[in-house]
């Protein structure tokens, strides 16, 4: 693997400095030359790559090839500035669509399933991904993109699919919606939930296979990658994702020095592409935190601990350091509560305050609603360390994501 992994490697550094002027720049910067790359390790000489640099080239400033070669084109909603830009040549397709499928055999889809694919479709690389990586396996899609929560629970019903492909949070909204009709949600045809595109958490996990008879799986992956299927959690350990590491090389650095960390060690995880054409990346900045551990089912392949916070997602509060996934832990160990919350930071003063918006399963009235909000409070200053205000609302009252959304990663920002 690692020989293979250097060949890639050099070939990727040297197509990057010939054909693409933001990297030969970053390198002559740095005093690296591709035939400076002799070992994996010298990969760490690379200056890191940022998404502001993919915006700073905007639009196809990062691609590697004319764009005419370029077959398809990606982007992000561009929300927070400058959308940044992906493309993709036929190869890059292709290799999309191989990784994806072994990711969703992995996760135990089999060729001659229904898949149900309730990722957005557009702009967004996840619905398109998974599409074709399960066309690829040889399995019969449902392309049904995200919203018209009835119509997803009907279609469910109706086309039995074996497999659905949806981030975590929409799918507990689906599942409201059929017990709101009055449907069984653990004698339904779905044993397969791959779940991606937001950070989720080992309680989601159990909250969804409780409520089903399915496996909940974990896909990671980023648009500035190549989407979807850059690793995969396998459904028989559960313990994990799987990086594919013969098309995409990871490290772990240190989220504030760059500095790469030992294996084992938490720390912002990076990606190299090993065989992309259109847009090669050089050692890209996630932003997930993570480890890499030795893999497990599938021995040849590192695998990456599920990732359930940003660096750029931290809140500080009043000194204390809190990720969203944090308070969810907390929330969903709060019986009678929804799996739905928001983090919302506000500043009337000198110090930041926290407000955590929780709702019911059920309408509560007043008094049972100041005994839970009393308890997560003191539970959240006991486990997080900061002291936040809890608002209890009616069912319904958080608002739902049925696209790439990280619900919980919902901070309103308001005065800063």
């Amino acid at each position: 693997m690692r020989t293979r992994q250097l060949a890639r490697l050099q070939a990727t550094v040297a197509q990057a400095y010939e054909k693409v002027p933001h990297y030969r720049s970053t390198l002559d910067a740095a005093g690296v030359h591709p035939d400076d790359i002799r070992d994996l390790d010298d990969l760490a000489r690379v200056p890191l790559t940022s998404k502001e640099d993919l915006r700073q080239n905007y639009p196809f400033g990062m691609f590697a090839v004319p764009r005419t070669q370029v077959v398809r084109i990606h982007a992000s909603s561009g929300t927070t500035g400058r959308p940044t830009v992906v493309g993709y040549t036929s190869d890059d397709i292709r290799m999309w669509a191989d990784v994806m499928a072994r990711s969703i055999h992995v996760a135990g889809g089999r060729p001659g399933d229904i898949v149900h694919v309730a990722y957005g479709y557009g702009l967004f690389t996840g619905g398109l991904g998974a599409h074709y990586g399960a066309e690829r396996l040889g399995c019969t899609v449902v392309p049904v993109s995200g919203g018209m929560t009835e119509r997803q629970v009907q279609l469910i019903l109706d086309f039995e699919p074996r497999v659905i492909m949806v981030t975590p949070s929409y799918f507990l909204s689906v599942l409201d919606e059929m017990e709101r009709q009055g449907v069984d949600t653990a004698a339904t045809s779905l044993r397969v939930g791959i779940f991606g595109a937001e950070p989720w958490t080992e309680s989601m996990r159990r909250e969804v296979e409780d409520r089903t008879t399915m496996d909940a799986v974990d896909i990671y992956g980023l648009s500035e990658v190549i989407g979807p299927g850059v690793a995969q959690e396998a459904a028989a350990t559960k313990d994990g994702l799987h990086v594919w590491e013969d098309h995409f090389y990871p490290e772990i650095v240190d989220p504030l020095t760059g500095e790469v960390l030992p294996e084992g060690e938490r720390g912002e995880l990076v990606f190299t592409s090993l065989t992309k054409q259109a847009m090669p990346v050089l050692r890209y900045r996630t932003r997930d935190l993570t480890r890499l551990l030795p893999g497990t089912a599938y021995p040849g392949f590192r695998r990456i601990e599920k990732i359930t916070g940003r660096s750029d997602d931290l809140m500080i509060i009043r000194g204390v350091n809190v990720f969203p996934t944090q308070i969810e832990e907390l929330v969903l160990a709060e019986p009678g509560l929804a799996p739905y919350f928001q983090c919302v930071l506000t500043q009337p003063g000198r110090m930041v305050e926290l407000t955590v918006l929780v709702e019911t399963h059920e309408t509560w009235g007043e008094v049972d609603r100041q005994v839970v909000s009393e308890r997560l409070t003191a539970r959240i200053k006991e486990r997080a360390g900061t002291s936040c205000r809890v608002e209890v609302r009616d069912p319904g009252g958080i608002e739902r994501s049925v696209g790439k959304a990280r619900r919980v990663v919902d901070q309103r920002r308001r005065d800063l």
